[in-house]
């Protein structure tokens, strides 16, 4: 019974402090301590054990939310990172300055090579790609051999198109109106439709014989204002057979398709005219069709006698 008491002076603590039972028990603490600071097993044994009850548990409290948060997180950037990886490539791809407008999204833009640039650039008709950029003064960006890229950032409806050095310096900064693109996009769209498919050439479409001669009475400096390459036109196989003048007018310009007929099919080219000679010839037009083609009077009057 004396070893449930307590000791009565310190020879008899001494005596039970340094007893073979309490160093083993210390011994065996200090041994558990030891390997958990060595191995982690406490920690690596709760974890299995919450690893096989994880799905009985329900998923709520601060981590559940903040590992949802981090997925969702993770999946947006995921598909931000492959959005924009295939808008490059589909830019890269294109063949005109609409293609890259319609996959390049806003504030953000796409990096081309020069020659690639010069393509998109031929490609369009000589009127509007001066509005762009002179030619000469391209060649002369060319002959110097500091041009090396292009950079094409969406701008609101528009482009902006910066010609870079080797060292990304800015050489020429050019912007592309949305005006422009509109007419890029209309002058695809008109590729494989008739003049009546579109709806702002309507009640305004002339026989190509009518619109020809009435052109023919104008001076060369007229024509040229109305039909600024007719060039284009002649390389068109086919007849034109009608005309249609938009009444819009974007810029200065006005748009004028031509519908023609290779025996097969038919289809309209889209050409910019200067306003002020547009609506000139578009006024001779409208009077010579009010006009009897037999005695020469308005068909007003015949109508009234």
């Amino acid at each position: 019974m004396a070893d449930w008491e307590s000791p009565q002076d310190i020879r008899e603590w001494s005596r039970r402090v340094f007893a073979l039972r309490p160093i083993l028990l210390v011994i065996l603490i200090i041994g558990i301590l030891i390997l958990e600071l060595r191995f982690d097993w406490a920690e690596r044994a709760l974890g299995a054990y919450l690893v096989t009850t994880n799905s009985a548990r329900p998923e709520s409290g601060a981590i559940w939310e903040k590992g949802k948060q981090t997925l969702s997180a993770r999946k947006t950037l995921e598909q931000i990172v492959t959005d924009r990886q295939a808008s490059q490539r589909e830019a890269r791809g294109a063949t005109t300055f609409q293609q890259i407008a319609v996959t390049v999204s806003a504030g953000q833009g796409v990096m081309l090579s020069g020659d690639h640039f010069r393509k998109l650039y031929l490609n369009l008709p000589q009127d509007f790609a001066q509005k762009i950029i002179s030619p000469f003064e391209l060649l002369q960006l060319s002959s110097q051999g500091q041009w090396r890229r292009t950079y094409i950032e969406k701008a609101g409806t528009g482009l902006m198109v910066y010609l870079l050095d080797a060292n990304n310096r800015v050489l020429q900064q050019l912007r592309i109106s949305p005006n422009l693109l509109i007419y890029f996009e209309r002058q695809q769209t008109a590729r494989v439709e008739a003049l009546e498919d579109l709806p702002y050439f309507k009640n305004r479409i002339y026989a190509a014989d009518r619109f020809f001669d009435t052109l023919g009475a104008y001076p060369e400096e007229v024509r040229r204002s109305i039909l600024p390459n007719p060039e284009s036109l002649l390389e068109s196989p086919g007849q034109i057979t009608r005309v249609g003048i938009s009444d819009e007018t974007v810029s200065g310009f006005i748009e004028l398709g031509f519908e023609i007929f290779n025996g097969s099919q038919r289809r309209v080219i889209l050409v910019q005219g200067h306003e002020w000679a547009v609506w000139r010839l578009r006024t001779a037009l409208e009077e010579k069709k009010s006009t009897s083609p037999t005695t020469g009077k308005p068909l007003e009057d015949l109508t009234s006698q």
